[in-house]
């Protein structure tokens, strides 16, 4: 549901196409996280192919959202509150998109990693399949947030960006102590890093989202705030 009505309805289907196309990309990139964490745990190539072939789609959508919304803002001269949504579809998109450049790297890090040691053990694995899953989650809730306009679920999304942060750090302690222990394991070691270092970036994306959706409804701007003051201009 839009923020206000309008009294062209061509001008409200066009919002609403374009929010649409929003949430589709959303979804899309979703499939690759699953995709590519998937291809790491198997070392399989086809689910690599797959999260490449998906980021296609992506690329397509994220350029017809931009061309929607400029069209828009040319011809139907929004008001202020309709300016607010288009510039949140602009900036989410490109928080989706950087989504589906991590999930990508770390897909294509699965297939050179497959073609060169096959199904080998990685360490912290199950950690990082944990990680993942966190990150999931908070993407699914913010982009079901920025669906229903719900600014009370911003802030339960924001902490959890907490426990993404807090899993990168102890994988980073636990490879640490891995590869002091068994030099060995360095290589593999720093590639796990590479791997959890893009799940956290996707954590910082979804969160990017949730803060969007603050400044839509509340049209208060709660980028680089703690998180105290994230849920205090979340509840005034």
């Amino acid at each position: 549901m839009l923020p206000e009505s309008h009294t062209s309805k061509q001008f409200d289907a066009e919002l609403e196409q374009a929010r649409k196309q929003v949430l589709l990309m959303g979804g899309l990139v979703e499939q690759q996280i699953v995709y590519a964490i998937e291809a790491l745990r198997r070392g399989d190539a086809g689910l690599t192919a797959q999260v490449v072939e998906v980021e296609v789609e992506v690329n397509r959508l994220e350029r017809e959202v931009d061309e929607m919304c400029t069209t828009v803002i040319a011809l139907r001269q929004p008001n202020a509150n309709d300016l607010r949504l288009i510039m949140t579809m602009l900036k989410v998109t490109t928080d989706i998109e950087r989504i589906g450049d991590e999930a990508k790297k770390i897909a294509l890090y699965a297939a050179q990693r497959g073609r060169g040691m096959g199904r080998a053990t990685l360490p912290r694995l199950s950690e990082i399949t944990s990680m993942a899953d966190l990150v999931k989650e908070m993407l699914r809730r913010a982009l079901d947030a920025f669906a229903r306009m719900d600014v009370e679920s911003a802030a339960s999304i924001a902490q959890r960006d907490l426990a993404v942060d807090r899993s990168f750090q102890s994988i980073l302690r636990e490879l640490l102590t891995y590869m002091i222990e068994d030099p060995r394991t360095i290589s593999a070691s720093i590639d796990v890093l590479f791997v959890a270092k893009a799940l956290e970036r996707i954590g910082d994306h979804a969160k990017n989202i949730t803060e969007y959706v603050v400044y839509l409804i509340k049209g208060k701007d709660v980028r680089h705030v703690t998180p105290e003051e994230f849920e205090d201009a979340v509840r005034s």
